[in-house]
């Protein structure tokens, strides 16, 4: 029985090589080479990580070991961005591979090795800072993927384009950054793409596994700021005031009701989520002003823009009822992340063959936002998740994304470096 099954898994891993074209079969085996070098880099990225438009030594490390491979290197673009240039060594189309580099203001709780005791400010408050969020993992990924193509550039008919870039969760207030800022100081155009793909590591999907989706993926995200303008008075004595802090919960409890009540959620998902309210001084006093922040999660142009005008109703009107006033503004931080259609279809097949067709799924929309969008808006895009998550672990039981507790599993780290080179081969037509 043993002898019988040895011989069967044999014939099946024989198949499975010969039915793969050679540049797949070497893109495999060099890719599933560099797993210690992506697992040490990625390490690396997490123990020392940096903030939005910080990204300094980063960016640093990224420049050196693409000019180490003999790619055209810039860098300080939208500040700290870097992007190698990969000429194969036939003519073919331009495409561009993306990684975002920057952390997040969270202090990390785990036990790790390499964990991060790195300190800094995030718009003017003291902050620990974490990748909370698997950058490191996708720079260290996207590192192994272009020495892997580096060593294969010969056989490339075509050109990629490594974007390393900083800022996706957003860059400080005051500043511009991320793609929107990388587009617009000519990522996409010098040379001229004509596809862009993307991954993002997953600590709720188990390793090994892909997910996708055709059409939008990510939803578009608007933050906005509510200002309550009441009247001072003392604590003991609130009816010779006007409270904005009573206002603004009053507000908080009516704007979950545009979403509840007021929006067709069988179309798609919307969220509106109020992150920070401050407000007062001490307990004995009233203040005069309360302010809130928060972020409107859609995945549809006009839902988007009736919650918009909903929001700023139900706080005006509230505030209104209790005598005070209040300010709405709302600031478009990223679009839908949207994956084309025919792009997706075209690559699908890609996707499939790197993790095997059964570990391969169409999964919903998701209410995160990723300024992948951005790209995507100019160059038809595809955007996936890569899991990150222990093999047998329940997703309820995994730590979310932007939390203290998050963690990945690096043994997925590999299928990332080999589904990238897949994508580029296929869309080159590499045989």
């Amino acid at each position: 029985m043993k002898i019988a099954l040895f011989l069967f898994l044999n014939i099946l891993f024989i198949t499975h090589i010969c039915a793969q074209s050679p540049l797949k079969v070497k893109a495999e085996r060099l890719s599933t080479a560099m797993e210690s070098k992506v697992v040490a880099w990625r390490r690396d990225f997490h123990e020392h990580p940096e903030l939005s438009n910080r990204e300094f030594q980063t960016a640093e490390k990224v420049a050196a070991h693409l000019r180490k491979l003999g790619l055209e290197v810039r860098t300080g673009i939208a500040f700290t961005g870097v992007v190698g240039i990969l000429k194969g060594g036939k003519p073919g189309p331009v495409i561009g591979l993306r990684a975002d580099m920057d952390a997040l203001p969270v202090i990390e709780r785990g036990t790790l090795p390499f964990k991060s005791k790195v300190q800094s400010t995030y718009n003017g408050e003291d902050v620990g800072v974490m990748h909370a969020c698997g950058h490191d993992s996708h720079v260290a990924i996207l590192m192994g993927a272009a020495e892997v193509l580096s060593q294969m550039r010969q056989d490339l008919a075509g050109t990629v384009v490594f974007v390393f870039q900083p800022a996706e969760e957003g860059p400080p207030e005051g500043e511009e950054g991320g793609a929107e800022l990388m587009i617009k100081q000519g990522v996409l155009d010098n040379p001229k793409l004509e596809a862009m793909f993307g991954l993002h590591i997953n600590s709720q999907t188990e390793v090994g596994k892909i997910t996708y989706r055709a059409g939008g993926i990510m939803a578009a995200s608007d933050w906005f700021y509510i200002n309550v303008f009441g009247k001072q008075s003392h604590g003991s004595q609130p009816w010779s005031g006007i409270d904005p802090i009573v206002v603004s919960a009053e507000i908080i409890q009516g704007i979950q009701t545009i979403i509840s009540r007021q929006t067709d959620l069988t179309q798609h998902p919307a969220v509106i989520t109020v992150g920070k309210i401050s407000s007062g001084v001490r307990a004995n006093i009233i203040p005069e002003l309360a302010e809130m922040i928060g972020t409107i999660r859609t995945l549809d142009t006009a839902m988007q823009q009736k919650i918009h005008q909903k929001l700023r109703l139900t706080a005006e009107k509230i505030a209104e009822s209790a005598g005070a006033r209040a300010e709405v503004r709302i600031v478009n931080k990223t679009p839908v992340t949207y994956n084309d259609p025919a792009l997706t279809a075209r690559m699908l097949p890609s996707l499939q063959e790197a993790a095997g067709k059964e570990n391969v799924v169409e999964n919903r929309p998701r209410t995160g936002a990723e300024d992948f969008g951005f790209y995507a808006q100019r160059v038809p895009s595809l955007f996936f998740f890569l899991g990150g998550m222990p093999k047998g672990m329940k997703p309820e039981d995994a730590a979310a994304h932007h939390t203290p507790d998050f963690f990945i599993d690096e043994s997925g780290m590999t299928l990332g470096v080999k589904t990238f080179c897949y994508l580029v081969l296929d869309y080159f037509g590499g045989k």
